[in-house]
């Protein structure tokens, strides 16, 4: 009999995928080398933790674990309507901001249609469209030597990359793994040119830091009205601690948003994740305390980066991604022997580069401190 080869007969796009490679869970590397007191720095996570209010919602919503959710999401959605001044039938909530990458995805591409994305931009992007069978066009990114934004989007590369058969393009802003941004004015500008059949999907995954750190960065919610085209996403896993509940939501035009329902699978997000979505917006205390530690930090870990003579990205997320000047990899798994884990970045393209993520003060002195034993400075 022959062996069992799934491979032979799975979709085209599927059997040239190579599976998302996640941040290592601590519990993994306790497993591997058996120690202790691990921080993790690899996944852009809240080095605080989740709300208290999200957690005493969460907590009071496992008494209803034996009912299926409200499948509308109606009070996650009201939650943010509020927040943001906008109609509830223009909010879509899902299962974590992939899911809602999956619905464009499986909605508007397919076999015959192209995305466009940039270089060294989120990874999840080039996965979902080549599993839906679309056509990847890959732009070009600013060069390393680029003044402000080095590896950052290149916009005009990427209006150059549409052609008529291009149904979605992927931006983050600001971009992971990178930490770069597009001020207001130059997206505005790029939104002109794209034709009205292809929609723009804009990831703010890290809008609250962006915004924390430069007033030149763009709320993409503003520019709805104007530009149907449009779909804002944003996510609950950074800032607001609740990665582990996945929660994520896109705000769009009311008819764009009854498209992608009709893909999304039902009854999600869970009835804890949406208690602790909707809890966590009302805790403003929990968000600032995140964004005054960050704030201090990011600062503080890029100048002991460069004080090894290393050369970081300029960043405006949680995370800082540094230029080892050597290949990354061999460095990343000296920091895990010393229960430190990381990110390595040649999965982007990005072989020398290690993302580094904000932690607690004592947690980003550690880093330094075992990263300057690996490189013997």
């Amino acid at each position: 009999m022959a062996e069992f080869d799934p491979l032979q007969f799975c979709m085209p796009g599927v059997k040239a995928l190579h599976p998302y490679e996640p941040g290592k869970p601590i519990s993994e590397l306790e497993r591997e080398l058996g120690l202790t007191g691990i921080v993790k720095l690899a996944s852009n996570e809240n080095p605080l933790g989740t709300s208290p209010k999200a957690l005493a919602a969460m907590r009071a919503a496992l008494d209803e674990t034996a009912l299926y959710p409200d499948g509308n999401a109606f009070a996650l959605k009201r939650k943010l309507a509020e927040h943001h001044r906008i109609e509830p039938n223009s909010i879509l909530v899902a299962t974590g901001s992939d899911h809602i990458l999956e619905m464009v995805a499986r909605a508007f591409l397919g076999q015959g249609r192209s995305t466009v994305i940039s270089r060294y931009g989120f990874a999840v992007y080039g996965i979902v469209s080549q599993a839906a069978g679309a056509e990847i066009r890959l732009a070009e990114a600013l060069p390393p030597d680029h003044a402000t934004q080095p590896y950052g989007h290149d916009l005009a590369k990427m209006a150059a990359a549409i052609t008529a058969d291009t149904r979605v393009v992927f931006i983050a802003n600001p971009n992971n793994p990178t930490g770069t941004w597009l001020g207001k004015p130059e997206l505005t500008a790029f939104l002109e040119k794209v034709p009205a059949d292809c929609l723009v999907l804009v990831d703010e995954a890290y809008f609250e830091f962006a915004s924390d750190f430069t007033q030149d960065y763009p709320d993409g919610s503003a520019l709805l009205p104007r530009f149907p085209n449009l779909i804002v996403m944003r996510t609950f896993s950074k800032i607001y601690g609740l990665a582990g509940a996945r929660v994520g939501y896109a705000l769009a035009h009311p008819k764009l948003v009854e498209v992608l329902n009709r893909v999304r699978l039902s009854f999600n997000p869970n009835s804890i994740g949406q208690a602790g979505a909707t809890a966590a917006l009302d805790d403003q205390e929990h968000l600032q305390r995140t964004l005054k530690l960050n704030h201090a930090e990011l600062p503080k870990l890029d100048a002991g980066l460069k004080a090894m003579g290393l050369k970081t990205i300029p960043s405006v997320c949680n995370f800082v991604t540094v230029d080892m000047g050597r290949p990354g990899r061999p460095v990343f798994q000296a920091l895990l022997r010393k229960g430190v884990i990381v990110r390595p970045l040649d999965g982007y393209g990005l072989p020398n580069h290690l993302r580094i993520s904000i932690g607690l003060v004592e947690q980003n002195l550690r880093l330094l401190a075992a990263l300057k034993h690996v490189l013997g400075r």
